[in-house]
Formats: C-alpha cells, structure tokens, sequence
C-alpha cells in the first residue's frame, strides 16, 4: 500500500508506504523524518499499528507548491489542518475540497489520484488513517450524515463524511498534543495511542453530527478572525490581553468575538487561554530545573498561590505533588 507525490514535470518526489496491517507481535512502528529539498523542509512523525496510521509534520514552502498525487489502497481519514491552507481534487471527485486552519473533516479515499495545492508557507497537519473495519466498529447508525458516509464506503466511492469542515476545539488539540507527546513503549504506549485515537474520532463524530443538525450563525470571515485569536492564544500564553483587546487585534468587537468562540470551539476565550496555560504548566514543571513560582511567572500568573489553587482544581493534585510524581 503506498502514496506517491509527483511535481508538475510529473518526477516521482516522495513514495512513502503504509503499513496499515500489521501483526499482533508487531505492537506499533514509529518513525522520525527531518527532509530538505529545494521546494520545501520540515519534519514528520509518524506511529502505525494495526488498523491506524498517524502521520503529524510541519513543512515550510520556499514558495505555493501544487503536485500530483496517486494512491493503491482504501483509508479513512481523520483530518486536522491546524496551520496552512490546502486545495485538492480527484480524478474520481471533480469538486475542490478546501482546508483552512483548525478545521477538520473526514475523509474516504479508494485509491485515489488527483492534485493538491498548498497556497501559503508554512503547513501543520496532522493525518490519522484508519482502515474501513477499523472505523465502521465506531460509526453510529441511524443517523443520515452516518449512513450517507457508510453507503460511501460500501459502494466504494470516495467522500467527504460532512459537506462543510468543522473548527478544531481544545479538546481536539490537546488529544493530539497528547498522542505526539506520549513517552510509553511497547504494548502500552499502543494501548494509550488507540484510547486517544479513538477518544478523537468521538468527539469528531459527536461535533459533526451536531453542527449538521445545526448551522453555524457566524459567517466565514467572523470564523477566520476567531481562529486568529485561538491561534494568539496557544502562542502567546503568557498575554495579558482584554477581551476587548483580542477583539480589535483581529478586526471584530466583542460581542462577535464571545458568541463565535463559544459557537466554534465550546467554550470561553478565557477559557481556552486557562486550559492552555495549564497544560504548558503541566509540560514545564516535569523539568525539574524550573522551580513552581518560575512556572507561574512564565505562564503569567502574579500571584504563584492562584496558579497553585487553578492548578490542584484542573488536575486533583498540587502542582508541588505533581513535580514530585
């Protein structure tokens, strides 16, 4: 089973195979890739056990670059584009799928071949595919965006599982922040891997069954400026921005701003930027040469005992008990 990408003078540039089946001696395969060549760099990582391939890189283009591409085998997608923007189309589906930051989808593919563009800079996307028998074991019934997906995949015809991307929540973000971070070996980290996977394609399939009961009332732009400020949050969380503030930085008022982010993601701007402070604070104090008042200074809390009380109500433990675990 393998993928090739070709340019446009048709020269093969990547073949990469997908070793999708694999034995039960055989728990889990990983493999780390750094590449340059002159029309982009970056690095992959990638985790493969029976059933599931999860493929998670950044790449930066020295330039938008469109190739070719073909496929020998039938997957199931799970698709996060979490910066850069994608257009691609197949010889079997003449409609131009589209992929924004933080929207996600899923996706079917029978042996596909067709063209997909990168229109800016810099990409980070993270792929898990999955076998048909390994998906249709959590695909509810009786639902018709389900059932549509299903009969897809029956009569072999490849398609989108929702017409319309969906944003990425927190949740999403931190389940995949989890499997690229997970330090198990063996039997167990392909234990945790499938949990989170499968926790993952749920709560895809409980968002996009939901928004495709009911639309969103925020139009694309509003989307797009809201997606600017999570994507100012993860990388400025030691901010201290008003809401008013975030507002203005994108272009829009308050007001938008609550409704839309709460409409997209499930929760409040400050929230979210709790949330991510707190999982930072997680990573950070398993260095043990930051002290706790250090963690709190860097994720921006004045006083270390608020950071201390947010951290215990977050995890059920302090912040002192878990640096010593």
């Amino acid at each position: 089973m393998n993928l090739r990408l070709y340019d446009k003078q048709n020269n093969l540039l990547i073949e990469r195979e997908y070793p999708l089946k694999l034995t039960q001696k055989e728990p889990l395969i990983e493999n780390s890739i750094q590449f340059s060549e002159h029309y982009a760099t970056g690095t992959y990582k990638e985790i493969c056990f029976n059933g599931v391939h999860i493929s998670i890189g950044t790449t930066h283009f020295e330039k938008p670059l469109s190739i070719s591409f073909d496929s020998d085998f039938k997957t199931i997608e799970m698709h996060f584009a979490l910066k850069g923007r994608s257009l691609s189309t197949t010889n079997k589906r003449k409609q131009t799928v589209e992929f924004s930051p933080y929207q996600h989808n899923i996706i079917y593919s029978d042996n596909n071949a067709g063209q997909i563009q990168w229109t800016e800079k810099d990409l980070y996307l993270c792929e898990i595919n999955l076998t048909p028998e390994f998906f249709l074991k959590y695909l509810p019934q009786d639902n018709q965006l389900f059932d549509r997906f299903h009969n897809l995949i029956t009569k072999e015809k490849s398609g989108l599982l929702s017409p319309v991307n969906q944003a990425i929540t927190p949740l999403m973000y931190q389940l995949i922040v989890d499997i690229i971070q997970c330090n198990r070996s063996g039997a167990f980290k392909r234990m945790y891997i499938e949990a989170k996977v499968i926790e993952l394609l749920l709560i895809q399939l409980e968002q996009l069954s939901l928004r495709h009961q009911k639309p969103l009332s925020i139009n694309k732009t509003d989307i797009e400026k809201i997606q600017a400020v999570k994507d100012y949050i993860i990388n400025n969380l030691d901010a201290e921005d008003s809401l008013i503030d975030l507002a203005h930085r994108v272009g829009t008022n308050e007001f938008t701003l609550k409704k839309g982010f709460k409409e997209l993601f499930g929760t409040t701007v400050f929230g979210l930027w709790n949330q991510q402070k707190l999982e930072q604070a997680k990573r950070l104090l398993t260095n043990q040469q930051i002290s706790i008042s250090e963690v709190a200074y860097l994720l921006g809390y004045k006083n270390p005992r608020h950071f201390s009380t947010a951290f215990k109500n977050k995890f059920g433990c302090s912040p002192s008990a878990f640096k010593q675990k």
